[in-house]
């Protein structure tokens, strides 16, 4: 099955060699990854970029059976940020294949595995990929405009967690680069 390609242009015109450049580039993420279904590749020419390096911007979103990639970049050239996009989309594929699929084989339990190549007796834990706090956040159900003005009020600056009382679905209030509000409604797979 192909990898379907949506791409979504903003303050810029879609020409036929950028249309053939990410058609190919994108269309190819599927031989990494089998499960991956739609790609959604939106690029805007953001004219009030703070720096002219930041204004050419290429995000690309990518969905299939278990999955959900995402990773956005700015340059100066529409070209290189589709690059740069997609550089950072394979290494997010790599780093979930080698979580998904790097398994044993031989019938061994993580624990014999982890004596025998040493990783039992190593000294400094490694902190990259742990969680090193959890905190409990009770959800009281709210509207948009609340959760607005309790963002406020608490004074987080970059994001609210709330339960959205005319949705019944847990939201995320976030703050974007522009200094604008975000929202992140939350579905079921």
């Amino acid at each position: 099955m192909a990898l379907r390609v949506d791409i979504n242009v903003k303050n810029l015109e879609l020409n036929d060699r950028l249309r053939n450049y990410v058609e190919k580039k994108v269309g190819k993420l599927d031989r990494y990854l089998d499960v991956l279904e739609e790609a959604k590749v939106d690029l805007t020419y953001a004219k009030t970029a703070r720096s002219a390096k930041d204004r050419n911007i290429a995000q690309v979103t990518i969905r299939g059976k278990g999955v959900l990639l995402r990773a956005e970049e700015r340059t100066e050239d529409m070209f290189a940020s589709i690059d740069l996009v997609l550089d950072k989309v394979y290494r997010q594929i790599e780093r979930y294949k080698g979580r998904r699929w790097n398994n044993r084989g031989d019938g061994r339990s993580a624990a014999d595995a982890a004596l025998e190549a040493g990783l039992g007796e190593t000294e400094e834990p490694e902190l990259e990929n742990q969680i090193v706090r959890r905190k409990r956040h009770l959800l009281t159900p709210m509207d948009e405009r609340e959760a607005v003005e309790q963002m406020a009020l608490l004074g987080h600056e970059d994001f609210f967690v709330f339960l959205n009382s005319e949705t019944s679905q847990v939201n995320v209030l976030y703050r974007r680069r522009d200094g604008s509000l975000g929202l992140i409604e939350t579905e079921v797979a």
